[in-house]
């Protein structure tokens, strides 16, 4: 590791690099050019991090750091034979012991900084969380396999997402990911201006690996509108004439505001899951005040009306989730304003996010939900999220009703 600059640029330290890595940064030029992009400016094949100065192909000018590692498929004694690895290292061990070897980020804000590994035996890059591998390690292997490289290198968007089991080892007793698991994409060459587009979303809202993951899936598909574009200004930060990361402060310091847009988080990613649920034709978001979330159209013709609520983060003492089903605002003179009839919609979504940390649902319906002690034609304000809740709206929907009592 030498004291020198990339690109003008001094918050990264920079590594020489051995000749054999220098099909990696050729790789990468070929990537961008793949995606549709042009390059204008490429620091030295034989210096990591690389530094990249891209046009994408609306006309915007982009700056990206890059750490590129070696990702391939080598037969080892006492392996998985289906294993691929990418090994995650540089310089010599002696560097290790004298300093921290910081991942380098833009405090500006205008460089993105990718984490990524150069598949040297198939088409496809390995995309890692930059935030997990700073300070780097002094050598590490991200090992997945062979199904989720047969999962990327037929996906219809050549894009896969998943998760890998992230533990302590001998030098580091902790996790580098918080919960264990760690968010890997592998995707094609051509996808690689989208997934510069994720990795600034996950950098500026700092997304822990959950949230990545999610976003990560979101992004599976490219955007219908100029899709190999990276937004720079929101509607919402010129609207407001604030930053992303301002807006999301401001919520984070008013807890009802952070509630309400939990709720809206929460129906952004039910909408997503229903679409793509087996028996589902159709879904429609309503978002109209006194009405519930989602208009959902069976393949067999039946219309679902879906309401989305969020489970609490404690659980009861078994561990089964609980879930409020009433409304926030309450009716004047009517003690029974908050709660809910059976019959205002047909199922109750709860979001899991809450007690598991994962963007997913559990379904039941509302005609064999408990109702209300003193008000029988409501229902209970709390339910507890058991077996007998359905994984899918179709599961909820086919179950049987259990015998009345």
């Amino acid at each position: 590791m030498t004291e020198e600059y990339v690109a003008g640029r001094a918050y990264a330290p920079v590594y020489r690099l051995s000749k054999d890595r220098l099909t990696l940064h050729e790789k990468l030029i070929a990537a961008v050019e793949q995606a549709h992009g042009r390059v204008l400016y490429a620091s030295r094949p034989d210096r990591a991090p690389v530094y990249l100065g891209i046009e994408t192909p609306s006309g915007e000018r982009l700056g990206l750091l890059v750490y590129l590692f070696t990702a391939n498929q080598v037969t080892t004694k006492n392996r998985p034979a289906d294993e691929h690895r990418l090994q995650v290292r540089y310089g010599g061990e002696k560097s290790w012991a004298e300093r921290t070897h910081t991942v380098g980020r833009d405090l500006a804000g205008i460089d993105t900084t990718l984490v990524v590994g150069v598949h040297i035996n198939v088409d496809l890059f390995v995309g890692l969380a930059p935030s997990l591998y700073d300070p780097l390690p002094m050598g590490i292997s991200v090992e997945f396999k062979q199904s989720d490289v047969d999962a990327a290198l037929t996906s219809e968007h050549g894009w896969h997402v998943f998760e890998r089991n992230n533990i302590g080892g001998t030098r580091r007793g902790a996790p580098r990911a918080r919960d264990g698991l760690e968010t890997i994409v592998l995707f094609r060459p051509e996808r690689l201006l989208d997934y510069v587009r994720l990795e600034r979303t996950a950098a500026d809202l700092d997304l822990d690996p959950s949230l990545r993951f999610a976003a990560a899936v979101s992004a599976a598909a490219p955007s219908r509108a100029e899709s190999n574009t990276v937004p720079t200004v929101h509607d919402l930060e010129a609207q407001f004439d604030m930053t992303s990361a301002e807006i999301l402060e401001v919520i984070n310091q008013r807890n009802r505001l952070a509630v309400a847009v939990r709720g809206g988080v929460a129906e952004h990613h039910l909408g997503k899951q229903l679409a793509h649920q087996q028996g589902v034709a159709r879904v429609e978001s309503l978002d109209v005040d006194g009405r519930h979330d989602f208009d959902v159209t069976m393949t067999d013709g039946r219309l679902v009306e879906v309401e989305c609520k969020n489970c609490s983060p404690q659980r009861y003492a078994n561990g089964d989730m609980k879930v409020e089903v009433q409304k926030t605002r309450a009716t004047q003179n009517d003690p029974a304003g908050r709660l809910y009839r059976p019959d205002q919609f047909d199922v109750v979504a709860a979001c899991t996010y809450g007690p598991t940390g994962v963007w997913t649902f559990r379904y039941r319906r509302t005609n064999v939900l408990d109702r209300h002690q003193k008000f029988p034609d409501r229902l209970a304000p709390l339910h507890r999220v058991d077996d007998t809740w359905a994984d899918t709206l179709q599961q909820a929907m086919d179950k049987p009703a259990p015998p009345s009592t």
